[in-house]
């Protein structure tokens, strides 16, 4: 009986979402409100099922809810992406980008123009308003962190995590300084996501300088044999390849290659302090 009940929930759910679509694409929205009495909150949530389900749909769906009041259509989603990978992928990058900010307890304007000036960096002037908007209201949400990224691990490719990683050290250092606390933070969200610590430590280092971050770059040692040096590098620059993000798009793989740089730029520098050829 449990699960029978169960489903009609599901189907009841699937329902309300599909009838939302429907009148979202007639750009009817407005009349649905009316007639079946659905809030705009709930309509942004089932546009945020479609966009990436879960927790994250929620969030982000809840978010353009508010925004554009329950009537909107799909272009106006379009700055998310044309695909659902590049939809998925906005979303988790906006709701972790929110916690990130939050995580030193308090968000500032000072942040906020930071960020603002990362995304335009990353996606053009037009497309980052817009990302901007839509932060401004999932910043006013609560984020469950393992939630969040324990999602993001079941469906996203492993590079992309990685990619991900990479936005979020940058939005971090984006005043000049990684704090421990967003540090701290991110790492959490690595481990959710089931990211390898060398990994994490590697993208860690192109941000935060230390001793030895050619190596930590690389995730070796620096005690380790030429040999090793080689197959590490080809296995870092294998799995942070600009090509294997190419499916997010221009911008974000425009991203990758300055992260597939500085994998480059720390073999290079092994390589000259070793005399390796």
């Amino acid at each position: 009986m449990g699960r029978i009940i169960a489903l009609l929930a599901v189907f009841s759910v699937v329902y309300i979402v599909l009838r939302v679509f429907k009148a979202n694409n007639r750009g009817s929205v407005n009349q649905l409100n009316a007639n079946g009495g659905c809030s705009s909150g709930l309509i942004g949530a089932g546009i945020g099922f479609i966009i990436g389900g879960g927790p994250i749909g929620a969030i982000i769906g809840y978010a353009l809810g508010t925004i554009f009041g329950g009537s909107y259509t799909k272009e106006d989603v379009q700055f998310m992406g044309n695909s659902p990978r590049q939809r998925d992928f906005s979303a988790s990058l906006l709701v972790l980008t929110a916690a990130v900010m939050k995580a030193n307890g308090v968000v500032k304007k000072s942040e906020l123009d930071y960020v603002k000036r990362f995304f335009i960096s990353s996606f053009g002037q037009e497309q980052a308003e817009k990302y901007i908007l839509t932060l401004r209201e999932v910043l006013k949400q609560d984020i469950q962190i393992a939630e969040v990224s324990q999602q993001i691990g079941r469906y996203m490719d492993y590079s992309s995590r990685l990619q991900l990683l990479h936005y979020l050290f940058g939005i971090a250092a984006a005043d000049g300084q990684v704090q421990d606390s967003e540090s701290t933070l991110i790492q959490s969200i690595a481990n959710y996501m089931g990211v390898y610590a060398s990994d994490f430590d590697s993208i860690k280092a192109m941000f935060v300088k230390q001793v030895d971050d050619a190596y930590t770059i690389l995730g070796i040692d620096p005690s380790a044999a030429d040999d090793e040096v080689k197959k590490a590098y080809r296995e870092m620059a294998k799995k942070n390849h600009p090509d294997k993000v190419a499916y997010l798009g221009d911008d974000v793989r425009k991203d990758a290659e300055k992260k597939f740089q500085e994998i480059n730029d720390a073999y290079d520098r092994i390589k000259k302090q070793r005399g390796m050829n």
